[in-house]
């Protein structure tokens, strides 16, 4: 019976030869059939975490598995659940784009799956280079080929590290929706993006990591919610002029009769902040407020994690 955690971490630890400590303890779970984001600036132990599951890094002590298959200890079960679209541009410059898909097709002792080569093709618009060196193609094309090289042999559990770095739009929009399918169809995505707009979007839950510490994991509701931080924006019928300094220490831009406001609910409640514009000397004709969005969230929970 598959194991119903897609990946399971605990007590994971890195410990590189120079003295750098880059997983310092990382619990973690992600479920079957989820949508999940790691996220995490530089440095963060993103790429070791995501090089030990794919075997390429030895981990220094603890657990970690794919769909109950140690990554280590059964490597070659682990490595046949798993998919890894990886930030680097590494490929063959001696083969065909077809060429090389059915190479990496023969690791995983596949023949014979050339239709599911095509609708990869097809869906990354690949088709007309199918027969194209891959030296001849562009940096978009050459990402392309790689996020097919990670699916060729219908993983259960795919790894995008930075997909869309660098990439233009079209490519973008057309992976998100191949890969929206693709995770609707049971499998299990799990994306690194310093796009977190595309986190936003596309993710049901959300793990953050600083210095190798996991400091934030929950349903992306949630997290939003965490953040007390809203936006307001107030237009006036002219220029309210200087504002008093309680109004002030609030402002994060302004144009003409336009104000924006950096609101926090708990030391600023929004009804506090509206009676004082209201006593402004210009009266307010439109009123705009944001909810935080992931930024928000992510800037907040990595400022109290330092």
């Amino acid at each position: 019976m598959i194991d119903s955690l897609a990946i399971h971490i605990a007590g994971l630890r890195k410990l590189y030869g120079s003295g750098h400590l880059a997983l310092a303890g990382v619990d973690l779970d992600v479920h079957a059939g989820e949508f999940f984001g790691l996220l995490g600036p530089n440095g963060a132990g993103k790429s070791s975490l995501i090089n030990i599951l794919a075997g390429t890094v030895r981990r220094s002590s603890g657990v970690a598995e794919i769909f109950g298959f140690d990554v280590e200890q059964d490597f070659r079960r682990s490595r046949r659940l798993l998919g890894v679209v990886p930030q680097e541009l590494a490929y063959d410059p001696f083969f065909t784009v077809r060429e090389f898909l059915r190479m990496q097709s023969g690791y995983f002792g596949l023949r014979h799956n050339d239709d599911w080569l095509d609708e990869l093709m097809a869906e990354l618009d690949l088709t007309d280079k199918a027969d194209t060196n891959l030296r001849a193609l562009s940096g978009g094309m050459k990402r392309r080929v790689l996020i097919a090289q990670a699916l060729v042999h219908k993983p259960p559990v795919v790894v995008l590290d930075e997909p869309t770095a660098g990439v233009d739009v079209e490519l973008r929009q057309g992976l998100w929706r191949f890969m929206r399918r693709y995770n609707e169809e049971g499998h299990t995505v799990i994306l690194t993006t310093h796009y977190l707009e595309e986190a936003e979007e596309l993710c049901q839950r959300i793990a953050i990591l600083q210095q190798g510490r996991l400091v934030a994991l929950d349903n992306k509701d949630e997290l939003l919610r965490s953040t007390g931080w809203r936006v307001l924006t107030v237009t006036f019928d002219h220029d309210p002029g200087t504002l008093p300094p309680e109004l002030a220490d609030l402002l994060t831009g302004a144009a003409e009769n336009t104000r924006v406001l950096r609101i926090d609910a708990q030391s600023n409640p929004l009804g506090d902040v509206l009676i004082r514009l209201q006593a402004l000397p210009a009266q307010i004709v439109d009123l705009h407020l944001q909810e935080p969005r992931l930024e928000d969230a992510f800037t907040d929970i990595l400022g109290q994690g330092r």
